[in-house]
């Protein structure tokens, strides 16, 4: 499979977040051509701030491979990782890192830091950055439209009470 096809994978990952309410980011992780575990965001329904989907997947990885260190592994996510899952991608050593849209505001793989590339540390992993950007872009656009028209109208329907 292609880095779009694992990458369509995600955003499909990305959907079941959104259907839980849930911020739609999904994220695959593959080794040697296969896929070794997936995650989407879960932060509300877990009530956990760090469910992050790139955690969930790295978790789910780690377990299966009964091992904490997950080189020569692939993660496949929607969007630029925030500084924990940039982390964490560090210290389980994950090789490469494919994401779709940038995240200008807490983007830790280029946009605002560049974690995953910080020379000082002792791993740094390969970048393909704007993988399906615009699907994935349009996936968290529409997601946050969507959710302020419903304040909107929540709101709306406070006030005419």
């Amino acid at each position: 499979m292609t880095d779009e096809d694992w990458m369509q994978y995600a955003i499909s990952l990305a959907e079941k977040a959104q259907q839980q309410g849930e911020v739609p980011v999904g994220a695959v992780l593959v080794k040697d051509g296969k896929l070794l575990a997936e995650g989407w965001n879960q932060m509300i329904s877990l009530h956990d701030p760090s469910a992050h989907a790139e955690m969930q997947a790295i978790r789910a990885a780690a377990a299966a491979e009964h091992n904490y260190r997950l080189a020569d592994c692939t993660l496949y996510v929607t969007l630029e990782p925030c500084c924990m899952c940039a982390g964490v991608m560090v210290h389980s050593r994950v090789k490469r890192l494919v994401f779709g849209a940038s995240d200008a505001k807490t983007g830790a793989a280029g946009s605002v830091l560049n974690v995953v590339q910080q020379h000082q540390f002792n791993h740094q992993l390969v970048v393909e950055a704007g993988v399906l950007a615009e699907e994935c872009g349009a996936q968290l656009s529409n997601f946050f439209r969507q959710r302020r028209a419903e304040q909107k109208k929540l709101k709306q329907s406070r006030s005419a009470n």
